[in-house]
């Protein structure tokens, strides 16, 4: 969930470029001066790119990592929301076709390991390449389909939701005027990952990861490991110690596995494609 000054956790960050153009969708969360290849992340349901920030500052410096901003939150917060899971990737692939001609990690957390996902499936059916590795979080597989209708609640039903996950400190929520920049945003994105149904397709032809909390109340291990469907190769299931938000109360343990995971997924990073 976005606040006025940071994320569905409650982080903030003051650091970070300010985007124009086409760039206003991605923000750099880390420099590479050596990069060879680039970590793309996608935030939660009501999440801005800056939830991302204080998670990216030990990756490899052959890696430099980018994070989604979508509309109508924080410095995008006059541009209307997009409302459905096509849309979302529309705007991201068309932006990722638009960028340096180099490797892609493609990393998502809930709602945003959906948009990965599609990205990641977009991308090869277009002929735009395979990413090195797609990495999905707190979310369970796409041909799991469940009737949601958080998105149909008043405000105080959003509310109640999100205090359900431990997405953020109560104080913010408490607040009417915090909570009337951020519920539309939340609205139009539990809109978009609810009413969305994966399309039938071949399996990805890219190694998959997949990391979950064992006690997260949106997903089950099982549910997680589903995800091994959509491989066409090689998955890795990892279980963290935690809620939705597990990586935000571990960071140091994240940040951890996260960069391991590059390392495996990277390697010796090709050229340019």
């Amino acid at each position: 969930m976005t606040t006025a000054s940071g994320d569905a956790t409650g982080h903030t960050s003051s650091r970070g470029p300010r985007a124009g153009g086409t760039d206003r969708w991605l923000r750099r969360m880390a420099a590479a001066p050596n990069a060879r290849a680039r970590l793309i992340c996608f935030p939660h349901a009501g999440g801005s790119a800056g939830f991302f920030f204080p998670l990216l500052q030990s990756l490899p410096d052959t890696v430099e990592a980018y994070a989604v901003q979508y509309p109508g939150r924080q410095d995008r917060l006059a541009e209307p929301c997009l409302t459905s899971v096509d849309e979302l990737v529309d705007a991201v692939c068309e932006v990722l076709r638009q960028g340096p001609a180099m490797p892609l990690v493609l990393f998502g957390h809930s709602m945003g390991a959906t948009l990965a996902f599609e990205v990641a499936r977009r991308r090869e059916r277009s002929g735009a390449g395979s990413p090195l590795g797609l990495i999905v979080s707190g979310r369970r597989a796409p041909s799991l389909q469940r009737t949601e209708t958080v998105h149909q609640r008043d405000d105080a039903g959003l509310v109640a939701e999100i205090r359900r996950l431990s997405g953020t400190d109560d104080s913010l929520l408490d607040d009417p005027e915090i909570r009337g920049m951020f519920l539309p945003a939340l609205r139009a994105d539990y809109r978009a990952i609810e009413t969305y149904r994966m399309a039938p397709g071949p399996p990805l032809g890219c190694p998959l990861s997949v990391f979950v909390g064992d006690a997260d109340p949106r997903v089950s291990v099982a549910e997680a490991e589903a995800w091994r469907e959509q491989a066409g190769g090689e998955i890795s299931l990892q279980v963290f110690p935690g809620g939705h938000f597990y990586l935000s109360d571990r960071p140091e343990e994240f940040s951890g596995r996260l960069t391991a995971e590059l390392h495996r997924l990277c390697g010796p990073v090709p050229g340019p494609r």
